[in-house]
């Protein structure tokens, strides 16, 4: 990320910024979401409301840049060439990242969130770090299998299992990683003889 983000105005300061994102993290763990506000976020970053409201206009901005920047850190996985170990290496993180992770506890919180909050839906729209990291690994992995289905749809169909699972409160135990990546495999194998 650029030392320097500008949002309409003065350059950021990176060390205001990450207390900033240090503070709404922390928040979401000790308060929840819907307790947390601008206000408790500018005193616990030890920053005015007014340099907060500079560069974010509500608190989920904030909560998703967060989770979003950590998503794609602690989703990124190393590719062996080996397609099944691979896949299973990037379903074991999401598992992390959505069940043990507190950047995954924000993006669950905004998904929640989102379902009543059109601004919230739009910013999650807008962009997808689930997403963003499945595509790149099925285009690592799988390359040209990947096209015979929609990239939007192998994405589906790698996050899913997991996605639903834990969102509707399944343990995270339950889940087999090597299990999963077996049978994408196979799902995108038989459609490919479709």
């Amino acid at each position: 990320m650029d030392k320097e983000l500008y949002h309409g105005g003065r350059p950021r300061s990176e060390q205001a910024r990450t207390a900033i994102l240090n503070a709404v993290d922390d928040l979401l763990v000790e308060v929840g979401y819907a307790a947390m506000t601008m206000k408790s976020i500018s005193e616990r970053a030890g920053v005015s409301r007014q340099t907060v409201y500079r560069w974010w206009s509500h608190k989920a901005e904030i909560l998703f840049e967060a989770s979003a920047a950590d998503a794609a850190e602690e989703l990124a996985i190393t590719i062996t060439g080996n397609p099944l170990d691979d896949l299973t290496s990037y379903v074991e993180a999401l598992v992390r990242f959505l069940a043990h992770s507190p950047a995954g506890a924000a993006y669950r919180a905004l998904l929640g969130e989102a379902q009543h909050d059109l601004a919230v839906a739009e910013l999650l729209s807008a962009k997808d770090p689930l997403g963003d990291s499945a595509r790149f690994v099925l285009e690592q992995v799988i390359g040209k299998e990947a096209r015979s289905l929609r990239i939007e749809q192998a994405t589906s169909l790698l996050i899913g299992p997991s996605f639903f699972w834990i969102l509707s409160g399944r343990d995270p135990a339950g889940l087999v990683p090597r299990e999963l990546a077996e049978n994408f495999i196979y799902d995108l194998q038989a459609r490919q003889l479709r």
